[in-house]
């Protein structure tokens, strides 16, 4: 386990880098499992930044979040994946300990592997870092937008200036780094490509930061703030609000699953219920939990277990959907969150 500490040098940045880097070849990163719903294809691409060092998942955590709140179905895509049970979609290309230059040199076959429509750039805190040939940092991102630009064509990308870092000496760095980022969007802008700036170092302060290099969990969530923000502005970037999947045909139902809080032994969970296209009676909801989960309180509906199954059905008063209606139910449970597969009976 690595030790946080407070840093206040350059050298103790460097040594952050330096553990980031060894734990990437030591324990190596999850495999994506394609957990693809058929939704708009998201690329979250960077570094240690994007993985989520402190905090697995990181700014994806609470992006995915609001993009179910919202209504919006995206799938993010990439060759690595991690995160916890709340982030319902964990693949991104988000590598510990990675420079510009080393994205660049992978990054055409992520691009034609995923055909992502959209992509979330966060890179250049290594080269700052590791005080990596600063001086063409920025020549070394215009040329990985460019490869990006090139290889996806339609796609939406969003560069983001870095955030920023608990020395003095590196923050000041990275302030001549990111200062040459807007050009270099808007040159790119300019040519027709559909190139977006996102300002993430104005969005968090070394406050947010849990070693002086990677967000804390309020840190990420205002990454994720800001990142929701500068796609919401972009019409078409995450499709359009309602896109959580087509609707049910004429008396069947859909459930959905989301995970409302979490604590040690514990979680609360919520599913919304939503009839098809025409009314339904009554409605029965199934699941199963991996990880020996229970449920130990429940309202809005009545709920058995049988082993790993759960089965929540209606009660008198929410049974009754008409067409395109829905109601929610809500719980206790206790174990560990994860967001399992449902099943939708209609009466």
């Amino acid at each position: 386990m690595m030790r946080r500490t407070s840093l206040s040098s350059a050298g103790a940045l460097a040594v952050i880098v330096a553990i980031v880097l060894a734990a990437g070849a030591l324990m190596g990163l999850g495999t994506a499992g394609a957990e693809s719903n058929g939704g708009v294809r998201v690329m979250p691409l960077g570094d240690s930044i994007t993985d989520g060092f402190t905090v697995p998942g990181g700014y994806r955590i609470g992006l995915w979040q609001r993009f179910v709140n919202d209504g919006y179905r995206v799938d993010f895509v990439g060759s690595l994946s991690n995160g916890p049970a709340e982030l319902g979609d964990h693949d991104h290309e988000g590598h510990s300990g990675w420079r510009i230059d080393q994205i660049d040199a992978n990054v055409v076959t992520w691009l034609r592997t995923y055909t992502p429509h959209t992509v979330l750039l966060h890179i250049g805190t290594n080269d700052v870092a590791q005080s990596y040939d600063l001086a063409n940092a920025p020549a070394r991102l215009s040329t990985l937008i460019d490869h990006v630009t090139a290889t996806v064509p339609d796609a939406e990308v969003f560069v983001a200036t870095i955030i920023p870092l608990g020395s003095s000496g590196l923050e000041a760095a990275g302030r001549t780094f990111n200062a040459a980022i807007p050009g270099i969007v808007q040159s790119k802008a300019g040519a027709g490509k559909h190139v977006h700036l996102v300002d993430m170092h104005a969005a968090l302060t070394t406050a947010d930061l849990a070693d002086g290099v990677h967000p804390n969990a309020t840190g990420y969530d205002k990454m994720a703030a800001t990142w929701y923000n500068a796609l919401a502005s972009v019409p078409g970037s995450i499709g359009e609000p309602g896109g959580t999947g087509p609707t049910p045909p004429a008396g069947a139902c859909t459930a959905t699953y989301s995970v409302v809080g979490q604590w040690s032994g514990g979680f609360q969970g919520s599913v919304k219920v939503t009839a098809g296209s025409t009314a339904i009676a009554g409605w029965t909801v199934t699941w199963r939990y991996a990880g020996g989960q229970t449920v130990t309180q429940v309202w809005n509906a009545t709920l058995t277990s049988s082993g790993s199954q759960v089965t929540a059905r209606n009660v008198g008063y929410n049974g009754a959907l008409g067409a395109g209606a829905g109601t929610e139910f809500g719980f206790l449970g206790s174990g560990a969150s994860e967001v399992p597969a449902l099943t939708c009976t209609a009466a």
